[in-house]
């Protein structure tokens, strides 16, 4: 899926929710498929974000701390961002929301000559590369306009590419938290396809991807999904059979009432 938020005049592609084809394009990915949201032609160049972009990664190398010399020194934040978070708090603020298609058009439109284009387009390519804004799309926020309401869905291949470049960038912290967040965000993604009755092979259908550990994740997700599932529905019959009220049947197996009602009410 193709998002038009900036012009396509430009060169080089934004580098943010597009999907993660192979091994490869996942390392590239914060260089050449950046959120498309924020324009199809945001120049990558200069523009990655502070929270790990191709630039950071150089310096990590042979930067400031020598090579191997820890943690990559981020760039400093695009001027432009610190006024967008004052002109719209609820889209650039400390947590981000993931942008509608089209917010490049609509933030010229609405604050004219105080923008300057060719610089917006850097500071939203920043800005969608950032590990805060791909966290929002990774986790299914939607897309939100400029009041922050939202008005549109992520689509599903921008939602994985946003787990996979996060799950990537934790694994050098602690790879268990990364891949429990991951496999959440998956199973979040997936829910809707699980309880409609589809296989996972329609959800990927849509995603396009080829790379084994991609492949890995979404499986290990949709077997978590399809063991919950079961579960609940053991414990539906198990209620169904017991001839108890919720609050009897909850006390009778020490379970929790609230989840007992939850999991009867789905």
């Amino acid at each position: 899926m193709t998002d038009h938020a900036l012009p396509a005049a430009a060169s080089t592609p934004a580098a943010a929710e597009t999907p993660p084809n192979d091994k490869s394009r996942g390392r590239r990915g914060q260089g050449r498929d950046a959120d498309r949201a924020s324009g199809n032609g945001a120049s990558a160049s200069g523009a990655n974000g502070s929270e790990g972009g191709k630039g950071a990664g150089k310096a990590g190398k042979g930067g400031r701390g020598g090579r191997g010399g820890g943690r990559p020194v981020p760039r400093p934040v695009h001027p432009l961002l610190v006024q967008l978070a004052d002109l719209h708090p609820r889209l650039f603020g400390p947590r981000p929301r993931p942008l509608k298609l089209g917010i490049f058009e609509d933030l010229v439109a609405a604050h004219g000559e105080a923008l300057v284009p060719g610089e917006l387009k850097l500071a939203l390519g920043q800005h969608v590369r950032s590990s805060r804004y791909l966290q929002a799309v990774a986790e299914g926020h939607p897309r939100c306009g400029l009041d922050g309401e939202p008005v549109q869905a992520a689509a599903p291949e921008h939602v994985l590419h946003a787990v996979m470049e996060i799950w990537r960038r934790r694994q050098g912290r602690d790879p268990q938290a990364a891949r429990a967040w991951a496999l959440g965000c998956l199973a979040h993604a997936l829910a809707p396809v699980h309880a409609a009755g589809q296989d996972r092979a329609d959800w990927l259908a849509q995603v396009r991807t080829q790379d084994p550990q991609t492949l890995a994740l979404v499986d290990e997700a949709w077997s978590e999904l399809a063991a919950f599932a079961a579960k609940r529905e053991a414990l539906r019959r198990a209620y169904e059979g017991s001839g108890q009220s919720v609050e009897a049947f909850a006390d009778m197996y020490g379970m929790d009432l609230g989840q007992v009602r939850d999991a009867l009410a789905n």
